[in-house]
């Protein structure tokens, strides 16, 4: 089994990680948080350098990246989904 790092998690406050190689649908996404090894199970195919969800993210709830807020969920997102924008609006600026 690869047990190599696929993804990062810059923050500890983010809900999604950033693939740093295509991931098919099936495969586990895997990053380190406060030095251990975390799996998720990607459920789309996520392409190199896109997000991935690390928990379920309802309708209007914040989309955390990099530790600031990125966007919020147009739609409920599940643990493992792609993240982009079909499925979040950046934020307002004003």
């Amino acid at each position: 089994m690869n047990k190599e790092i696929n993804a990062i998690l810059i923050d500890g406050k983010d809900n999604v990680v950033t693939a740093i190689k295509e991931l098919p649908a099936g495969r586990l996404a895997r990053f380190e948080k406060g030095g251990e090894m975390v799996t998720v199970t990607v459920t789309d195919e996520i392409p190199k350098f896109h997000k991935i969800a690390l928990e379920d993210i309802l309708v209007s709830k914040p989309v955390y990246k990099y530790g600031h807020l990125i966007g919020e969920a147009i739609k409920p997102i599940k643990t493992g989904n792609h993240v982009h924008d079909h499925n979040i609006r950046s934020p307002q600026k004003n």
